[in-house]
């Protein structure tokens, strides 16, 4: 077969004795079962039966010899197959050889490229006193607080507390069904908030009803209103400002077992240190895989490029799902999506069959108490027992998946072990 691909194909050919001794043997199980009228069960002669139930006697023989020859060869010229062979060209005549062809995918043969000590730059992630006090600013949002404004309308930097309706008018939807929202909160003026609600809001008092359409565009963040009209009916049912606890040593005591603001800060900066750290490190990673598929041309299973490409569409729709989104719901092209993913994916297959070999080379192996901890930490995110979690990844055939992606993480680190990471 041509050099440039792992399809392989094999001519077959299972001798006429072989053929004719199987054929008899299942001619015999079905005389024993059959019920063939004008006879008593399994008194019928083999010659009836063998006429009446031809299809189904050659049915059976392909069965059980198709897959056993295929086996044989397979291991005669040691071949590691990755698809399952589909049968061609099937040639099978009473009293003559039964032949066909088998065509599948392999592994692809290759030699390994160097992979230790290999050099590559990354950019540095820089660390400044202004991405503390940003983490701070952030931290002292969480703490924040609401006060209750009586006395005047709303203004620009108020939070609207609001009782909300909204209907689907467009695209004209039958029977949309009103969705309702309590007690949402409407930051006033600010940048995330859509102008027609600020608009609508400002110098409204509690009690106060508004109705209005809002035409959401086709780029809107939240791809559930892309391109939608929605028509709404609020009620302000009151007001109030947020208060930003002071950043102070009292804050610091809030917030954690910090004796100080500046003991809050250091943490604040070590931990994003080891962040940074750990960023640079999967950066490196990345650009280690990037030299070593670069330097490795070979051809890659178009099946495992396609199972790529479902798993990378799996990913997007548990995202989408992780953020309370229905993957049917929105207005995505699958198909068009999937097909988008083929290149990512080739990449991806790729980079795991040259981590496989560095596995092989180093005879890097995962035990069960590596793959037990996988399990513990993937139950933990999923919110299963680690039990359960199993018992469904053993059905799905997912053990080996996760086990083979726990050793190409092990060579990847190796690879990194000896590599020279420099900075830019």
């Amino acid at each position: 077969m041509d050099a440039t691909s792992c399809k392989r194909q094999l001519e077959i050919e299972i001798p006429a004795d072989v053929v004719s001794r199987e054929a008899a043997t299942v001619a015999q199980k079905f005389a024993r079962m059959a019920r063939v009228p004008g006879f008593r069960p399994g008194k019928a002669p083999v010659s009836v039966i063998r006429q009446r139930y031809a299809e189904d006697i050659k049915s059976e023989v392909l069965q059980a010899l198709i897959p056993e020859y295929i086996d044989q060869e397979m291991q005669k010229q040691k071949l590691a197959p990755v698809t399952r062979p589909s049968v061609e060209k099937l040639e099978f005549e009473e009293g003559k050889p039964l032949r066909f062809r088998a065509i599948f995918e392999v592994l692809p043969e290759f030699e390994l490229k160097e992979y230790k000590g290999l050099e590559v730059k990354i950019e540095p992630l820089r660390l400044t006193d202004e991405d503390v006090n940003r983490a701070i600013a952030d931290l002292r949002e969480r703490h924040a607080t609401y006060t209750v404004v009586e006395g005047r309308p709303l203004a620009d930097g108020d939070f609207a507390v609001l009782s909300l309706v909204g209907i689907e008018t467009k695209p004209a939807v039958s029977k949309a069904a009103p969705f309702r929202t309590e007690d949402v909160m409407c930051h006033i003026g600010a940048d995330e908030t859509l102008e027609e609600f600020n608009r609508q809001l400002r110098g409204a008092s509690v009690g106060d009803e508004r109705r209005f359409e809002v035409i959401y565009p086709d780029d809107y963040p939240d791809e559930r209103l892309h391109g939608k009209t929605i028509a709404y009916h609020l009620r302000v049912k009151g007001i109030k400002q947020k208060q930003l606890p002071e950043p102070n040593d009292d804050f610091a005591k809030d917030v954690g077992e910090f004796a100080s603001l500046e003991e809050l800060e250091k943490k604040i900066r070590s931990d994003m240190e080891s962040a940074r750290d750990r960023r640079e490190k999967e950066m490196g990673k990345d650009k280690l895989l990037e030299a070593l598929v670069a330097a490795h041309d070979f051809p890659v299973p178009e099946a495992l490029v396609e199972r790529q490409m479902d798993v990378r569409l799996e990913r997007t729709a548990r995202s989408l799902i992780a953020q309370g989104v229905d993957p049917r719901a929105v207005n995505v092209d699958w198909v068009s999506l999937r097909r988008r993913q083929q290149e990512g994916a080739l990449t991806e297959v790729k980079a795991g069959l040259i981590l496989d070999r560095v596995a092989d080379q180093e005879n890097l192996e995962v035990s069960e108490e590596e793959l037990n901890r996988e399990l513990d930490d993937l139950a933990r995110r999923s919110g299963e027992s680690t039990s359960v979690l199993r018992a469904r990844l053993t059905k799905q055939g997912a053990l080996d998946r996760i086990s083979s992606r726990l050793r190409n993480e092990k060579a990847l680190d190796r690879i990194y072990e000896s590599a020279r990471i420099r900075s830019t």
